[in-house]
């Protein structure tokens, strides 16, 4: 009656179902770590945008690799600009998504040590081999709060780290690039710079990171899931169509019998 399942399409229907199965179960985990990732993060990132502000020096120090569990933590600097090594990064965006350069300047604190502060978001000025026009920088002893970043990598980030750019332009964010450019002693990672709102609005500062949307990861999850439970049940469907479709077959092929004669007296 199934003897069809033995069929060279059957089998390879049949093994494909068994594939697809632990595929799908394997894409439904994945998705649904993705999903607690995104949790997580979003935890952390609010907790710490709410965390009182600490002194920069409490966090990094020289060549420190900031954990991700400091991202955003809200810090504080004070010090004087280093307007002589001020340096624009290319082919960043503004919160409303125009690509411009960021603003990077040394803030060099009171025990001669340096920190990168990303002063915020810059228009082009349509010739990206000429050096951007910067509003002028803050004169004087400057106290400069923020939220606290790792170095930017071009594993992590997937920027490539191109050479021969025009003087003071950079592509990544790196305090141990900035201490090669400056000889200063850098501290790791940067301040994303928060406060205070800068003269006229410009450089335009970098908004708080965005902790409320988790994304689409579950919705997708269980779709995989649906889809793992749905292939033994499509099977089923297929196997009983198949052998309806045969035994009708069948049928109509087989040959009428002739009625029987009466035998002779």
């Amino acid at each position: 009656m199934y003897r069809f399942l033995l069929s060279r399409q059957w089998v390879t229907l049949t093994l494909l179902a068994l594939v697809l199965i632990p595929v799908m179960i394997k894409l439904g985990f994945w998705q649904l770590h993705r999903h607690e990732s995104k949790v997580a993060q979003n935890t952390l990132i609010a907790d710490n945008l709410q965390a009182k502000p600490l002194p920069v020096q409490d966090l990094t120090s020289p060549g420190h690799t900031v954990p991700e569990a400091d991202y955003w933590r809200r810090v504080t600097a004070t010090g004087t600009y280093d307007p002589a090594h001020e340096v624009v990064v290319r082919r960043r965006t503004s919160n409303d998504g125009e690509v411009g350069y960021h603003v990077l300047i040394p803030l060099v604190l009171r025990d001669g040590r340096a920190v990168i502060v990303n002063r915020g978001w810059i228009p082009s000025n349509g010739d990206q081999r000429a050096f951007p026009k910067i509003p002028a920088t803050p004169k004087g002893v400057v106290t400069v709060t923020g939220l606290l970043q790792g170095d930017e990598t071009t594993a992590a980030s997937g920027i490539k780290d191109v050479s021969g750019l025009p003087p003071r332009q950079v592509m990544l964010i790196n305090s141990k690039q900035q201490e090669r450019l400056t000889g200063l002693r850098v501290l790791g990672g940067y301040i994303a710079q928060t406060a205070p709102v800068p003269h006229g609005g410009s450089p335009e500062q970098i908004h708080d990171p965005d902790h409320s949307s988790i994304g689409p990861h579950m919705a997708y999850a269980v779709q995989w899931w649906l889809f793992v439970a749905g292939v033994p049940v499509g099977w089923v469907v297929l196997v009983r169509r198949e052998k309806r479709d045969r035994q009708a077959a069948a049928a109509e092929s087989a040959p009428e019998q002739a009625p029987a004669t009466p035998a002779a007296v």
